[in-house]
């Protein structure tokens, strides 16, 4: 099946991209999140939009994604959550939370979908999170949870 991406997956593309897929892929994971839509004549128009609106957001070169990840890597993110006696916490620690630490602790401004976690923080102590930057830039960060 032909889509339409309308945001970044990793291992398939960047917003605004047509790609061909599996169809139960596209059907039941990429297009009810919003991630795709369907590809059509009409729906071609729209690929020009998306590409405009990912300009915007996008780094533009290595130098620039570089510069950035020398602040965030030199950047101190400490989140303060919610969690039991154990140290598991009451939920678990999302790309948008760490998104707005990184903020808060005076690192540069990052897109929560750029946030990449190998697997969902669900306890105290010291995480190791990737932020993709640009297709050839990841920065490695240290997130430490500690309770509120």
């Amino acid at each position: 099946m032909k889509i339409i991406l309308t945001h970044e997956v990793s291992g398939l593309g960047a917003a605004g991209d047509v790609v061909d897929v599996k169809d139960g892929y596209a059907r039941n994971y990429l297009v009810p999140r919003g991630f795709a839509i369907r590809w059509t004549k009409g729906g071609e128009k729209d690929v020009a939009q998306i590409r405009r609106a990912r300009k915007i957001h996008e780094i533009a070169t290595i130098e620039q994604a570089n510069e950035i990840k020398a602040q965030l890597e030199g950047t101190k993110v400490r989140l303060a959550v919610r969690s039991g006696d154990a140290g598991r916490l009451f939920g678990s620690v999302t790309p948008a939370d760490i998104a707005s630490a990184i903020k808060t602790a005076g690192g540069p401004d990052v897109d929560k979908r750029r946030v990449e976690l190998g697997s969902p923080i669900k306890t105290l102590g010291s995480h190791q999170v990737s932020v993709r930057l640009h297709p050839e830039v990841a920065a490695k960060l240290g997130v430490e949870v500690v309770a509120a």
